[in-house]
């Protein structure tokens, strides 16, 4: 899997990102950053998905409970955040998603302090392994 593929992609949705912090600034609530952000990405060409819904099966059967991801634009998952710091647990719901969609690529973006924080994954399906990735799209060592 090449990675470096997403590289245009994330650097938009970052760009679109901070236009939206710069623009609302930090603090307000998730869903006010969910619709700018899709405005925002709309303005750029992109087709977001807004809560978009994962379904859970268990031994093949659909479950009647689902999770509802942010936001998903061309197979990244955009997971929203406005908290004072991010944390373990955020980053486990993301990576959920990843896992279970099998996409590989996932954004943690915090829109809660003063400055906007933004973690890049990547998930590996062949080894079940989600790691943080840079700006240029390189694996972190851990």
């Amino acid at each position: 899997m090449d990675i470096k593929r997403y590289k245009d992609i994330v650097y938009n949705i970052i760009g679109a990102a901070m236009t939206v912090h710069r623009e609302l600034g930090g603090g307000l609530l998730e869903p006010i950053y969910n619709e700018a952000m899709c405005m925002e990405l709309s303005d750029k060409g992109f087709h977001p998905e807004s809560e978009k819904e994962l379904l859970c099966f268990y031994k093949g059967k659909r479950m009647n409970k689902s999770y509802r991801m942010d936001i998903v634009v061309n197979d990244v998952i955009l997971e929203l955040k406005s908290t004072s710091e991010i944390c373990p647990e955020h980053r486990f719901q993301l990576f959920n998603y990843l896992r279970l969609t099998k996409n590989h690529i996932g954004l943690l973006i915090n829109f809660g302090s003063g400055s906007l924080e933004c973690e890049r994954y990547y998930y590996d399906s062949t080894t079940n392994d989600c790691r943080l990735i840079d700006r240029n799209m390189n694996i972190v060592p851990r």
